[in-house]
C-alpha cells in the first residue's frame, strides 16, 4: 500500500506543477510582456517547459507506482475467493450458477484492480486539485471564481441523482452478465447433448434473450453516463462564458489584470480535465462498488460445515461406521414435507462390506454423502470409530474416508495427477506412487491408460469427457482404491461399465474390501454380491438388514427393489446386445 500513496502523492503533486503554470503565465504578461523586457521571456519560457516536463515525470511516476499495489490486490483476493470457494459447503454450490461465481472471479476483480490502479488515485487526487484549483481562482479575482463556483452546483446536484441510478443499474448489468457467463459453461459442457438432440437453435435462441437483456442494461448504463457527461461538458462552457464576460467587463474597469485574466482561464483550462474526469470515475466507483458487494456476497456466505474448534483425531482408524438415528432434510425442502433421511440406524462393523438398496429416490446417495460431511445431518449423527465425525476436521475425515461418485469427475490433468489425487504425500513420480498407481488401475480394471498416447502421464480433458463414461468411472474408482481409506464409499461407481468389465472389477475389489469398511450402493444385483450384509432403505429409514439370500426369503419389499434392480439390468444387457 505505501506504492498507492506514493502513487496518490505523485499524481497530486503534478496537479499542483499544472496549477503553478498558469501563475508564471500571469507574471509573464504583467511583467515582461508588459514591459517590453524580452531579456525575461526566454527564461519563462524555461520555466514553463521545466513544469511541463516534472509534471510528465510525476504522472510516468504515478503509473510505475500504482501499478504492482493493484495487481497484488487482485491476486489475493482472488486467491481469497478461491480458497472460500473450496471451503463453502455443498449446499452453497448446490444454489450458486457456476457463471456467477466465474464473472466475480474474473471481471468484478479486474474491474476492482483498475479501480484501484487508476480509479481512486484520480479520484482522490482530482478531488484535492479542483479543490485547490477553485481555491486558486477565487484568489486571483473573488467574482470570477464565485461564478465559476455558482455554475459547478448542478454538477454536484446531478451527481447524486447519478449514483442512486447508476448503482442499481451496475448491479443489474453485472448481474445479468453473470447468467450469461452460465449459459455459456452450461452449452459448452453440454454440447454433445445439444448436438444430438438438434437443439443448437434452442439454445442460441435462449441465450440471445439473455444477451438482448443484458444489452438493453448496457444501453441503459450508456444512457446514465452520457447524462452526466452532458453537464460535466456543458457546464464548464457556460462557466467559461460567464467568466469571460465578467472578466472582460473587470479588466475594462481596472479591477483586473490581463496577467490576472489570463491566468485565471488557464487555470479554469487545468481544472477542465480533473471536473470532466469525475463523470467516468463515478461510474467507475460505483461499478466497483458493486463488484466489491458481489465478491462480499461470496466471502460472508455462511459456511454451515465448519471444523470444530478443538478436533479429535484419530492416529489409527479401525474403520467401524455407524448412523445413529439420522436425520436428513434439504434446506430447500417444504415444512410439510418429512425429512429425506428419517431416523436411520445402521453400523458397518470393520472390515465388512455393506450393500446399501433402495428404490430410486429413496435417499441412498444423500446417506452417503453424509459420511464425509458434503452435508450435515440435520439431526443425530454419523460416527468413525465412535467419534461424531463432526469432531473430527474435515481433512483428517476426508483422509480416513473416500468416495467414488456414479457421475465420475476427472479434472484437466495427467492420468497420475487424477488417480493419486488423495495422495498429498506423492509430490512426484516415485517408485511408491507408481507402485501404488498401477495396483490402483489393477483393482480397476483401468490398464486402457497405457494405450493412451503418454501413457499415465497423458492429460485428460476437461471433467475427462475425452474419455468414456466407463472409462471415467474406472479412474474415478481407481482414485478412491489409491487413496487407501479406512472406509471406502462407493456410490454405484460401477453403472457405466459393460456386464464383462464390472466382474472383473468386482473380483479385483474383494482384495480390496476384504480389509476395507466399505458403503456400497448398488443398483445392480450383480453389485450386492459384493456385500457381507444388506442393507435396505425404505421411507427414510433403514427396514432391514441382513444376508442377500435371508432377505430375499423374508422381505417383500426387498425381493421387489431387487426384481426391479434385475429387471433394469436385463434391459441395459438387451441394449448392449443390440449395439454390438
Amino acid at each position: 500500500m505505501p506504492r498507492l500513496y506514493l502513487g496518490m502523492v505523485s499524481a497530486l503533486l503534478a496537479g499542483l506543477v499544472a496549477l503553478a503554470i498558469p501563475q508564471v503565465l500571469a507574471w509573464l504578461v504583467d511583467g515582461p510582456l508588459s514591459d517590453g523586457d524580452t531579456s525575461q521571456i526566454w527564461p519563462a519560457v524555461g520555466i514553463v517547459l521545466g513544469l511541463g516536463v516534472l509534471e510528465a515525470i510525476l504522472i510516468a511516476l504515478r503509473r510505475w507506482f500504482v501499478l504492482n499495489p493493484g495487481t497484488h490486490v487482485e491476486a489475493a483476493m482472488r486467491n481469497s475467493l478461491y480458497t472460500r470457494l473450496q471451503d463453502l459447503p455443498v449446499t452453497f454450490h448446490d444454489r450458486w450458477p457456476s457463471g456467477q461465481l466465474l464473472s466475480r472471479a474474473v471481471s468484478d476483480l479486474n474491474l476492482i484492480r483498475r479501480w484501484l490502479s487508476f480509479g481512486i488515485v484520480l479520484l482522490v487526487v482530482n478531488t484535492i486539485t479542483i479543490a485547490v484549483g477553485f481555491a486558486i481562482l477565487i484568489s486571483i479575482n473573488w467574482i470570477l471564481g464565485l461564478i465559476f463556483l455558482v455554475c459547478s452546483i448542478p454538477i454536484w446536484i446531478y451527481g447524486y441523482v447519478f449514483e442512486e441510478k447508476y448503482s442499481v443499474i451496475a448491479r443489474r448489468s453485472q448481474d445479468q452478465a453473470g447468467d450469461l457467463a452460465t449459459a455459456v459453461e452450461e452449452s459448452v459442457h453440454g454440447i454433445r447433448v445439444l448436438k444430438a438432440f438438434g437443439r443448437g437453435s434452442f439454445a442460441l435462441k435462449n441465450f440471445s434473450s439473455q444477451a438482448e437483456s443484458l444489452r438493453g442494461t448496457e444501453i441503459e448504463k450508456a444512457r446514465a453516463i452520457a447524462g452526466i457527461w452532458l453537464w460535466l461538458l456543458l457546464v464548464p462552457d457556460v462557466a467559461f462564458a460567464f467568466c469571460l464576460v465578467a472578466g472582460v467587463w473587470l479588466a475594462s474597469l481596472g479591477h483586473l489584470s490581463l496577467g490576472e485574466l489570463v491566468a485565471f482561464f488557464a487555470t479554469a483550462t487545468v481544472l477542465r480535465f480533473p471536473v470532466e474526469s469525475i463523470g467516468f470515475l463515478l461510474s467507475m466507483t460505483f461499478d466497483t462498488r458493486t463488484a466489491t458487494d458481489r465478491f462480499f456476497d461470496i466471502l460472508d456466505a455462511p459456511n454451515t460445515i465448519t471444523d470444530p474448534v478443538n478436533p479429535v483425531t484419530i492416529e489409527q482408524p479401525r474403520g467401524r461406521l455407524a448412523f445413529e438415528n439420522v436425520h436428513f432434510r434439504y434446506h430447500d425442502s417444504p415444512a410439510d414435507v418429512p425429512d429425506l433421511l428419517n431416523g436411520v440406524d445402521l453400523v458397518l462393523e470393520p472390515g465388512e462390506t455393506m450393500a446399501l438398496v433402495g428404490l430410486t429416490g429413496s435417499g441412498k446417495s444423500t446417506l452417503t454423502a453424509l459420511t464425509t460431511r458434503l452435508y450435515d445431518v440435520t439431526d443425530g449423527a454419523v460416527t468413525l470409530d465412535g467419534v461424531d465425525v463432526r469432531h473430527l476436521s474435515r481433512e483428517d475425515l476426508r483422509r480416513h474416508l473416500a468416495m467414488a461418485f456414479e457421475d465420475a469427475t476427472l479434472f484437466s490433468a495427467s492420468v497420475r495427477d487424477n488417480v493419486l489425487l488423495g495422495r498429498d504425500e506423492f509430490t512426484g513420480p516415485s517408485a511408491e506412487a507408481d507402485a501404488v498407481l498401477e495396483e490402483a488401475l489393477r483393482i480397476a480394471q483401468a490398464g486402457f491408460v497405457h494405450d493412451l498416447p503418454e501413457g499415465v502421464d497423458t492429460k485428460v480433458g476437461e471433467e475427462g469427457m475425452s474419455l468414456s463414461g466407463g472409462q471415467r468411472q474406472r479412474l474415478a474408482l481407481a482414485r478412491a482404491v489409491a487413496a487407501a481409506p479406512a472406509v471406502l464409499v462407493l456410490d454405484d461407481p460401477l453403472s457405466a461399465l459393460d456386464v464383462d468389465t464390472e466382474a472383473l472389477v468386482e473380483a479385483a475389489l474383494r482384495d480390496v474390501l476384504a480389509s476395507t469398511t466399505a458403503l456400497v450402493v448398488a443398483h445392480r444385483p450383480s453389485t450386492v454380491t459384493l456385500a457381507d450384509r444388506v442393507a435396505l432403505l425404505q421411507d427414510g429409514t433403514i427396514t432391514a438388514v441382513g444376508r442377500h439370500s435371508e432377505l430375499l426369503l423374508t422381505n417383500e419389499h426387498y425381493k421387489f427393489v431387487i426384481s426391479s434392480l434385475e429387471d433394469e439390468e436385463r434391459r441395459e444387457n438387451a441394449r448392449e446386445e443390440g449395439s454390438r
